[in-house]
């Protein structure tokens, strides 16, 4: 933890009974074959070990724990759904793991307020379903929906798909219940968009990854639900095209763009590869990029004209190669599975150092064109597949073993290859952590890349909140 305090990494047997009589034998998870799914990283990247999983069921019992693990300095790892990326729910070193899971309870939904108040481990599925119910959208949106929790999607930041039109996770918590390192609750659930009495506490928790508090509920922002959506699969010549068509389709929407999302041609072709014949490439043109484009609209006509548009403007500029629109709600989902499975199935064809960065959207073209050459030249053969989010920056810039090559001697290169590409993503004003954390992936850059004085007050937060160092040791500094 570099110069943080340093905690009791292994509980006592004894704190470890005083631990389980809060929640109780059955909610105590010892049991090695049991504790597996709490341990492995979903990728295994990781694997973890762990005394117990503790699985409080209410707020009162993550505060009680956490009064026992501070009296003690007993290290705890907050944990969601163990969706992370960046190994930031793993207990690496044999913490005590606090899972957030049955915290399940949705709490409130206020249609007339326009906001939903969820426990930390509701996923964000049954957040959005809720909203579903009375006719409003909770517009975060992730491919690990199902499994992955409002608690951990707020202690990472998460963006997802639809940051372009609504923002990432800070954007949608209004309120926020978090449990202090000494076990003290702060309640901070409000509704308000308006509330200037004082700091703003209820960001330094999130994107915080559990290393501050343990956030145990939030009240979120709902928008109304769009009453139409048009979805569309198109073929760009190249990265720049791509960032020209999202200028073009934002100026005849009025911001009406929900997702913009581009792929490489070989990262789509090992889609439809390794896909068992649930996808099928949407167009027969062939082009060096792809993007998926959807609108949406509080009107219920129109949009598919909009969406027409765009094509045609496209099209006309040379933007645009060949292009289709979703004809029904299948067809959009069937575009959208092409872009769930982009980063997921590129492990069928070997090892693949990836990277979560961002850069200001005009300099995306340059990125990826200066980071493939780089990537290339240091291992040649290497197959870049750069995908993501062309409308907020965030670039998933994936590179794929040689063909025939070695996967532990190509995965040996990952810190050689983090050098690159990081050092273009810094030229072009960017972030090497654009929405799935630091944990301990990139908790060594931090100090690197960090400004000194902004670097210094993170520490400064943590000893304050923290001074016995027991929240997520280990990660993010």
């Amino acid at each position: 933890m570099n110069d943080m305090t340093k905690p009791n990494i292994t509980a006592s047997p004894a704190v470890l009974s005083r631990m389980i009589a809060i929640v109780g034998e059955k909610n105590a998870v010892t049991d090695p074959e049991k504790q597996a799914p709490f341990l492995v990283e979903h990728r295994a990247l990781w694997t973890g070990h762990s005394p117990a999983i503790l699985r409080p069921g209410s707020t009162a019992e993550v505060s009680e724990i956490l009064k026992i693990a501070n009296e003690t300095s007993t290290a705890i790892v907050p944990q969601g759904g163990n969706t992370g990326l960046v190994g930031g729910q793993i207990p690496h070193n044999g913490e005590v793991v606090l899972s957030l899971q049955r915290l399940d309870k949705i709490r409130e939904v206020d249609a007339v307020s326009n906001t939903i108040t969820v426990e930390a481990g509701v996923t964000l599925q049954r957040t959005r379903e809720a909203a579903a119910n009375v006719d409003r959208l909770y517009p975060q949106l992730l491919p690990s929906e199902g499994s992955c929790t409002i608690g951990g999607n707020l202690s990472t930041n998460a963006g997802g798909t639809a940051a372009l039109a609504h923002g990432i996770a800070r954007s949608h918590a209004l309120g926020l219940e978090v449990v202090l390192a000494d076990g003290r609750i702060m309640n901070n659930l409000n509704k308000l968009k308006k509330d200037n009495t004082g700091y703003d506490l209820r960001d330094l928790f999130i994107g915080a990854e559990g290393t501050l508090g343990v956030i145990t509920a939030a009240v979120l922002r709902l928008v109304p639900r769009p009453k139409s959506v048009e979805t569309a699969w198109a073929a760009v010549p190249s990265v720049q095209a791509a960032v020209d068509l999202l200028g073009l389709a934002s100026q005849v929407t009025a911001g009406g763009v929900t997702s913009f999302e581009i792929m490489s041609r070989e990262g789509v072709d090992i889609v439809l590869k390794h896909s068992s014949g649930t996808t099928r490439d949407p167009l027969a043109t062939r082009s060096p990029y792809l993007v998926l484009i959807e609108l949406s609209s509080q009107r219920e006509s129109g949009l598919r004209e909009s969406m027409e548009q765009i094509l045609a403007d496209g099209l006309e500029k040379g933007l645009v190669l060949d292009a289709t629109i979703a004809e029904s709600f299948e067809q959009a989902k069937a575009f959208w599975r092409i872009r769930e499975l982009f980063g997921e199935l590129q492990s069928r064809e070997g090892g693949s150092i990836k990277h979560d960065v961002s850069v200001p959207v005009a300099n995306i073209p340059a990125f990826i064109e200066e980071a493939n050459a780089a990537a290339i030249k240091l291992i040649p053969g290497c197959r870049p597949m750069p995908f993501g989010h062309v409308g907020d920056g965030n670039i998933h810039y994936n590179i794929t073993q040689p063909v025939g090559a070695d996967k532990a001697e190509y995965l040996k290169r990952w810190d050689d290859m983090n050098e690159v590409v990081y050092k273009i993503v810094l030229k072009y004003g960017g972030s090497v952590s654009a929405e799935h954390g630091v944990g301990i992936v990139k908790r060594d850059y931090l100090p690197r890349i960090k400004d000194p004085v902004a670097y210094d007050l993170m520490k400064t937060l943590k000893r304050t909140l923290d001074p016995k160092g027991i929240l997520n040791p280990g990660k993010v500094l």
